[in-house]
């Protein structure tokens, strides 16, 4: 009888229409299987609760007791996003819903703090105080970014991750994207929030044959015959402005990030956006980022020049698609934005049957594993080294065999990691167009493989959250104030400065 109620909840988890239906089912079902009551206990090895708990306590204690200068010096210890462990992948397995009450009390308590500090009631603190702590604090914690992979025609589950995490208000402003995923990550980045309220509609999805709404019209596009580059920039063309990289950056406040590899030997992967590459055009970026090796011609970049004219960007380089390279580029989103934790979707038809979605397991078999596969790895990439002069013989073969190599050595997963339900798709298909049903079902598939997800995204992205729109209002006051923003850590100044500064 246990088993047949719990059976029952999970189909309507499964049947459930929008994810306020999913959340209800879920929560009724930890109810059933205990979980709940495992969230209400503060206790469990998987985390440091003795030290979550004594300082949840001290942080709330000063802020309840009004010691302004106290609640700034404990804060100044430390805001991190996984603090005694309060981050790993097994706290968020057990529950449907959610995860340790305690977490989320003392993530809540952190951004109740800030937001108490940054309250102009708050006047025993100055104001560069508050903006020297604000901007470090931000420095040190960290941002979110959502990583959408290579995915062909498979691009549509990306939609559907970006529409279920648009309609949370947990989309990151920083988004990169490969093929497939740079196309649905550009249009994002490049449409305002009225606009992408729009696309995102969850009005304008269900009637098939209502053409009604920017999604139907992407429904309405539909063929049956393989993609050609000519059908991509028609695409291109109806559903991307055309702007550059820093125009959709000073209208959106979304940072988009485009990786495209070089079609030539001897040179490196870019990523484009709106820092390292500002005025060039995201519709040839996009277009060079789905240029799939022998089935698309490789593109010449266009830009911006002075004058407001267009023109090509480095006429005599050409590039092609970014996931050959750089699927998922973690390092750089690193060192550009300081983001340090990563949501990615991934729908890379040659690698999701592969990957694990959850973190890397510590048991001795699968530590077995990654060790002979790693081996593996290493002796493949040594075999390579040996043979790199004869395989250079054949510029076809060379630039095949380090296509390959590529793609064996990246890493494929975030820290959370959505991907399709069901694992196994055709990648011959890949670069076919999809039925209206096909598409409709994609969608649908992104907002559901999603949804399990949202509650660990609002509580590890509460923090940043709340930080990024205060130190964009100190950041801009300064401005007004002073003239200048305030002084800045090592790295990149905040969204807000440089819109302002723009």
């Amino acid at each position: 009888m246990f088993a047949t109620r719990l059976k029952r909840l999970e189909t309507a988890m499964d049947e459930a229409d929008s994810y306020e239906e999913w959340q209800l089912a879920a929560i009724k079902h930890d109810e059933e299987s205990g979980a709940a009551r495992w969230k209400q206990i503060d206790q469990s090895s998987r985390y440091d609760f003795v030290s979550i708990r004594s300082r949840l306590e001290h942080l709330r204690s000063l802020r309840e007791r009004q010691d302004d200068k106290g609640l700034l010096f404990a804060l100044n210890e430390g805001i991190h996003g996984n603090m005694g462990g309060m981050g790993a992948s097994p706290l968020y397995g057990k529950a449907k819903f959610g995860t340790k009450k305690l977490i989320e009390d003392y993530v809540e308590e952190i951004a109740l703090a800030l937001e108490h500090l940054a309250s102009p009631e708050v006047d025993t603190i100055s104001f560069e105080d508050k903006l020297d702590f604000f901007q470090r604090a931000s420095h040190c914690f960290g941002r979110s970014a959502l990583m959408m992979s290579g995915s062909g025609t498979l691009l549509y589950f990306h939609l559907g991750v970006a529409k279920a995490l648009w309609h949370e208000g947990l989309l990151p402003n920083i988004i990169s994207g490969s093929s497939g995923g740079a196309l649905v990550g550009s249009i994002v980045c490049a449409s305002t929030d009225e606009e992408l309220d729009e696309l995102l509609d969850p009005e304008t999805l269900p009637a098939l044959d209502d053409p009604t709404g920017l999604i139907n019209r992407v429904l309405s596009r539909f063929k049956t015959e393989r993609i050609t580059a000519d059908d991509i920039w028609e695409v291109l063309e109806e559903f991307l402005p055309d702007r550059t990289f820093d125009e959709a950056f000073r209208l959106t406040g979304r940072h988009m990030n485009v990786s495209v590899a070089p079609a030539e030997n001897h040179q490196k992967s870019r990523l484009l956006n709106a820092d390292t590459s500002p005025n060039v055009f995201m519709r040839e970026a996009v277009l060079a980022s789905t240029a799939i090796p022998g089935f698309f011609p490789s593109v010449v970049l266009m830009a911006k020049n002075d004058k407001g004219e267009r023109q090509a960007y480095h006429s005599s380089r050409k590039w092609v698609d970014g996931s050959i390279s750089e699927d998922l580029p973690a390092k750089r989103l690193a060192r550009l934005y300081g983001v340090n934790h990563y949501i990615v979707s991934q729908t890379n038809p040659y690698v999701i049957p592969f990957i694990d979605t959850t973190k890397r397991k510590t048991d001795a078999v699968s530590e077995l594993k990654y060790a002979v596969i790693d081996t593996a790895r290493t002796w493949i990439n040594a075999g390579a080294t040996i043979f790199e002069k004869p395989l250079g013989i054949i510029p076809e073969v060379q630039k095949l065999t380090n296509s390959a190599l590529s793609l064996m050595n990246q890493s494929y997963v975030g820290d959370i990691t959505i991907s399709p339900l069901k694992k196994l798709h055709n990648p011959l298909r890949a670069l076919s167009w999809r039925t209206r049903e096909e598409i409709h079902a994609l969608i649908d598939e992104g907002q559901r493989s999603t949804w399990p997800r949202i509650e660990r995204v609002r509580v590890q992205t509460r923090i940043s959250r709340t930080l990024d729109p205060i130190l964009h209002r100190y950041e801009e006051q300064h401005i007004e104030e002073f003239g200048k923003p305030g002084k800045q850590r090592k790295g990149r100044a905040s969204p807000a400065t440089r819109r302002k500064a723009s």
